[in-house]
C-alpha cells in the first residue's frame, strides 16, 4: 500500500520547514529507525526517522525547498509510517568561535536568522521595563555546599529556578502570555534556561517547576542540558515557557539587560557572584553579592506586580532554607 509522508508539525508554533537534505532515494528500502529527511524549522535542525520498514516510491521535494506543514514530501509502500523528530547532532560544518577569522563573512543558517527575527520582533513589539536587584547570596552559597555534602548536586540556576517557581505561584500574573485582548495564564510553570551551543543560543524549558523539589529540578535541568549539548532536544522541550533565565556569571559578567522571548512574560539576567565589602552595625564584612535584572513585558505585568515578584525571589535567594519547604 502506498502511503504519503507529509511534513509534520514538530512544534506548537511551526508553520513550515526547509528540506536540508534527503537521506533516501526511490526504490530504497527504509529500515526501522533510519533517518529519511533532515529538516530545518524555526527552532532547530531535526532528523526525521522512520519507525518501520518500507520501499521509497517517490520523493516530492528538493533540497533547499521550504514547504508548509502538511505537504506531502514522499511516498512509501508500506504500513503507516509515523515520523519522530529528533534534533540533529552537531556537524563539523558548524563554525566554532575559535575558528573565525578577521574579515570573514559568516552566512546565517535559518536557525540564526529566525532567532534574529524573533529578537527584532521582541524589541519592536514588546514594551519592556527593567528592574534590578542586588542579592546577598552568602547563605545561598553555603546552602548549596550543604546540599553537596549530603550528596545532592544542584547548580545556582537550579536554586534560582526554584525561587522563580515559588515567586510565580505567589504572583501568577508573571506566567501570563499576551493574546490580543486578553492575558492567558500558564497551566503549569515552565522556565527556559538559556544555553550556548556552537550554532547559537537555545533556551529549552524546565517543565512544571512549580511541583518539583530542588533535587527534581536539578535532575531535570541536568538531563536537559546534556540533551542540548548533544543536540538531542525534542520540539516539546522548547515549548511552554513563561520566563527564561539567562546566566552570564560564568563569563565574568556582573549585569546585563536581556531581551524577553516572544510569548513569555519576562526574562531574568543573572550576573556573577562577587565578594564585596559591606559595612553594617559599625563593622565591615565580606558578603557574596549577585546582580539580577528582570525584563518584563509591560502588556502583561505592571511595575508593582513585577517588583513584588522580584523582591520575593530575592528574599528566597537570601533565605535559601525556604526553597526546601
Amino acid at each position: 500500500m502506498v502511503r504519503e509522508i507529509k511534513l509534520p508539525m514538530m512544534g506548537q508554533s511551526m508553520e513550515e520547514g526547509t528540506i536540508i537534505s534527503s537521506k533516501i532515494k526511490p526504490g530504497q528500502k527504509i529500515n526501522k529507525g533510519e533517518v529519511i529527511f533532515e529538516i530545518e524549522t524555526d527552532k532547530a535542525t531535526l532528523d526525521m526517522e522512520s519507525p518501520e520498514e518500507g520501499i521509497v516510491k517517490e520523493i516530492l521535494v528538493q533540497e533547499g525547498q521550504t514547504i508548509p506543514v502538511g505537504q506531502t514530501i514522499a511516498t512509501v509502500e508500506n504500513e503507516e509510517i509515523k515520523l519522530k523528530p529528533v534534533i540533529k547532532k552537531q556537524t563539523a560544518e558548524n563554525a566554532q568561535v575559535s575558528e573565525l577569522k578577521s574579515g570573514q563573512k559568516i552566512p546565517l543558517n535559518k536557525f540564526r536568522k529566525l532567532t534574529a527575527e524573533k529578537m527584532l520582533k521582541s524589541k519592536h513589539e514588546i514594551p519592556c521595563f527593567y528592574l534590578n536587584s542586588v542579592v546577598d547570596v552568602t547563605e545561598l552559597v553555603a546552602f548549596r555546599e550543604k546540599l553537596k555534602s549530603e550528596g545532592i548536586k544542584v547548580s545556582f540556576n537550579d536554586l534560582i529556578i526554584k525561587a522563580i517557581a515559588l515567586g510565580i505561584i505567589k504572583w501568577p500574573i508573571m506566567s501570563g502570555r499576551f493574546e490580543g485582548d486578553s492575558i492567558k495564564l500558564a497551566d503549569s510553570i515552565g522556565v527556559g534556561l538559556a544555553i550556548s551551543i556552537p550554532d547559537g543560543l537555545v533556551a529549552p524549558i524546565v517543565k512544571d517547576v512549580g511541583k518539583k523539589t530542588i533535587q527534581e529540578i536539578a535532575q531535570y535541568s541536568t538531563a536537559l542540558i546534556e540533551r542540548t549539548r548533544n543536540m538531542q532536544l525534542m520540539p516539546d522541550d522548547l515549548e511552554g515557557g513563561c520566563i527564561t533565565v539567562s546566566n552570564l556569571g560564568a563569563f565574568g559578567i556582573e549585569s546585563f539587560i536581556p531581551i524577553v522571548v516572544p510569548g513569555q512574560c519576562s526574562i531574568m539576567g543573572v550576573g556573577k557572584i562577587s565578594d564585596t565589602c559591606i559595612a553594617a552595625d559599625g563593622n565591615v564584612g565580606i558578603k557574596k553579592l549577585m546582580k539580577i535584572t528582570l525584563a518584563v513585558d509591560h502588556r502583561i505585568a505592571n511595575g508593582a506586580e513585577a517588583a513584588q515578584f522580584l523582591n520575593y525571589v530575592t528574599e528566597l535567594l537570601q533565605e535559601p532554607q525556604k526553597l526546601a519547604q
